[in-house]
């Protein structure tokens, strides 16, 4: 999916009503590598901890987490597998459906606006309404398996 960054909702009043749920949304700092990726491989999968990694070499950190009273509940990265790419994304099952996700949506792809991207492209898109709610993402046709595609086996 395609989203345009100049055309954003702000993501203060996400992160403000999250705070008063103790909920904090912000980017992960080095000494977190380690807690973060093994939480995400825990929670999702391997595929998704590895991107998780790799965020965590580009400067800056490239992904933003989620907690609530101190407990990591989402995370959320961007230009992990390409440059310009939104993902992976993962909020704990206990925690979905209460804005989390929009606002690691959000912070994330604000970032990626303020080193200058325009646009930025959502990979391995699950559903696909979240952000077309959120963001007003569109689809971009035939871009599926895309750049996920399984080189290893030629797939």
């Amino acid at each position: 999916m395609l989203v345009k960054l100049y055309d954003l909702p702000p993501m203060q009043p996400c992160i403000e009503a999250l705070r008063e749920r103790n909920v904090v949304i912000r980017p992960a700092m080095p000494y977190e590598k380690q807690r973060v990726v093994e939480w995400v491989r825990d929670k999702f999968t391997v595929s998704w901890a590895e991107e998780c990694e790799v965020a965590f070499g580009n400067r800056p950190i490239s992904c933003f987490i989620a907690t609530e009273n101190g407990e990591l509940t989402g995370f959320a990265c961007y230009e992990s597998t390409c440059r310009n790419f939104f993902g992976p994304m993962g909020v704990a099952e206990r925690a979905r459906g209460q804005g989390i996700g929009s606002a690691l949506l959000l912070g994330c792809l604000h970032a990626m606006a303020s080193i200058g991207y325009g646009y930025a492209i959502i990979g391995g898109v699950g559903p696909t309404e979240f952000y077309e709610k959120v963001v007003r993402a569109v689809p971009i046709e035939g871009s599926s398996p895309g750049i996920y595609r399984d080189r290893l086996r030629n797939l």
